[in-house]
């Protein structure tokens, strides 16, 4: 079993243990305090750690370090088991067209969270700023035009280890992109599939508006 990494050790200690002062973190990892407050800023700087004071008795606050959302995602073992069983019951006990209706509402809501910073922007635009809106939700995407179509690549997806068991959280990305769009959205490629990674095509504006 390969040796884990000092920053991972930290990220271990803080999953264990949040709100760790250096001090702590140290005697943990067995390292001293400087070493520790190097990889605590290369940490807090890639997003997985944030840091804050805490008043601890009499005296000057201690400053204090956690896991953020980003952090915690280390860690994706922890849910997907749960989740997995929450889907199972979810299916076991609701028809499917309501299930799939489900995960449509789902993806209407987040979509409906984007709609006002789509207002006025043309496809392109749409396109550039879902890259940056669906970062935030775990999706990696680059896009191409391509003719008259753009093909729309997912890079990463947040639901890809749940989505092998349970394939219809695909239709959650599907109805997003083509909501935030308005214009449907049609998978050529999945990775579910055996292909590199899932792919959308989509008209451009002047094609879908024949």
């Amino acid at each position: 079993m390969p040796m884990k990494s000092t920053r991972d050790r930290i990220l271990q200690t803080l999953l264990r243990k949040p709100r760790s002062t250096i001090n702590d973190l140290a005697g943990a990892v067995d390292i001293n305090p400087i070493s520790v407050r190097h990889h605590l800023n290369s940490l807090q700087a890639a997003g997985l750690v944030a840091g804050e004071e805490e008043r601890h008795g009499v005296g000057r606050p201690r400053l204090v370090y956690f896991l953020t959302e980003g952090g915690m995602e280390r860690f994706p073992t922890r849910y997907l088991r749960l989740t997995s069983r929450l889907l199972d019951q979810l299916k076991d006990s609701m028809p499917e067209v309501l299930v799939s209706k489900l995960f449509a509402q789902m993806a209407d809501d987040l979509a409906e969270d984007y709609q006002e910073q789509m207002q006025g922007l043309n496809i392109e635009e749409r396109l550039d700023l879902i890259k940056i809106l669906l970062a935030d939700e775990g999706f990696t995407i680059e896009w191409e035009r391509a003719g008259e179509q753009y093909r729309i690549h997912e890079i990463s997806c947040p639901y890809y280890q749940i989505g092998q068991n349970h394939p219809e959280v695909c239709t959650v990305d599907q109805t997003l992109i083509s909501k935030m769009l308005a214009v449907p959205a049609e998978k050529v490629q999945c990775i579910l599939s055996g292909d590199a990674h899932c792919t959308y095509v989509i008209q451009s504006e002047m094609e879908a508006a024949k």
